[in-house]
This record gives C-alpha cells, sequence and structure tokens, in this order.
C-alpha cells in the first residue's frame, strides 16, 4: 500500500495533467437530466411494499404474543390439570369423551333445522360457560376441593347430558326410518 501511495506523490505531475476531452461535462450533464427528468429511472415500490409488510408481520406476531402472555382471558382461568397430574388425567380423560361425544351428536344430528342446531348449541355453550366460571374461581381458590369437585361433576353432567341427547337423537332417527320404510312398502 506505501509502494502506490509513494509512486502517486511522485508522479503527481501526471495525475493532475489530464483533463477529460471537450464537451464531456456537457455529455454528463445531459445523460443525468435524461436520467432523471424524462423517466429514465424507474423507481420499483416492490422494496417499500416488502418493508412495509415485514413491519406488518413484526407488529402482529408481537400482539399476538402479548395477547397470548399477558391479556389471554385463559390466562385468568385454571385448569384441573394446573392442580395436579392426577387431575390432568381425569380432566384429560373428560375432554375426550366430551370429543368424542360432540362428534357422535354432529354425526347422528337429523334434523336439518337451524333452530333446533343453535338451540342445541346455545345449551352446550351454556354449560361451558359455567366451567370457565368454575376455572376462574379455581384461579382464586387453588386448593379448595370443593371447586374441584364441582369441576368433576361438571364433566360428569355433561357426559350425562350428552349421551342422552345422543340415545334420543338415535331414538328420533330409527323412528324416522322405520317411517320411510313402512312409507315404501305401503306404496
Amino acid at each position: 500500500m506505501k509502494n502506490i501511495e509513494d509512486i502517486i506523490r511522485n508522479n503527481r505531475e501526471l495525475f493532475d495533467s489530464g483533463e477529460p476531452s471537450e464537451g464531456h461535462v456537457e455529455r454528463f450533464t445531459r445523460k443525468l437530466e435524461m436520467r432523471f427528468h424524462t423517466g429514465g429511472l424507474k423507481r420499483s415500490i416492490v422494496p417499500y411494499l416488502l418493508k412495509a409488510a415485514v413491519v406488518t408481520l413484526l407488529i402482529t406476531l408481537s400482539s399476538l404474543w402479548i395477547w397470548d402472555n399477558f391479556l389471554s382471558p385463559a390466562n385468568k382461568r385454571m385448569t384441573l390439570g394446573d392442580v395436579s397430574p392426577q387431575y390432568r388425567e381425569v380432566e384429560n380423560y373428560y375432554i375426550h369423551q366430551v370429543s368424542l361425544l360432540e362428534n357422535e351428536i354432529k354425526t347422528v344430528s337429523i334434523s336439518d333445522d337451524p333452530e333446533h342446531n343453535q338451540m342445541l348449541r346455545s345449551e352446550m355453550r351454556s354449560m361451558d360457560s359455567v366451567y370457565v366460571q368454575l376455572q376462574k374461581e379455581l384461579r382464586a381458590n387453588p386448593d379448595d376441593d370443593r371447586i374441584i369437585s364441582a369441576m368433576i361433576e361438571h364433566y360428569q353432567t355433561k357426559l350425562e347430558v350428552m349421551t342422552y341427547i345422543v340415545s334420543q337423537l338415535k331414538t328420533i332417527r330409527d323412528e324416522h326410518q322405520k317411517l320411510n320404510q313402512n312409507e315404501k312398502v305401503s306404496l
């Protein structure tokens, strides 16, 4: 690096003597004007859109993380699984059974009447709201055996009600099938 600097210093007059050809400044100015004033330079909006999309994505993900970790209503509730591993097993069993019965209700349901379906969903939500209230009470009193018992009883009651609904739906479905078969035979 020192050698190049020495060469330039020693031959300074050779470097300063050369001038650009005549008309260079005019040509350069003309090219700049053409490029900036006549649309020669086209700017793309894509980089700006990508930056905006990244910022939007970061804000959205941050908001979801804050909601999930700090503001979510689920943080104000406590489940049986939070009390002990044994209760977690009990809760998992009941959740699985409720899920199976919900699927069975969907498959057995013979009513195409939206009003009946809405009424059934409303009753299920009503039962779930009771459980949510029990979860909030458990958060306030995690050692209260009465709340834990009430939560288990709630699951048992819900299973009984859902089993009864399934059996009634199956009975109605069977009656409809018998009526349809009798009508076909009589025709």
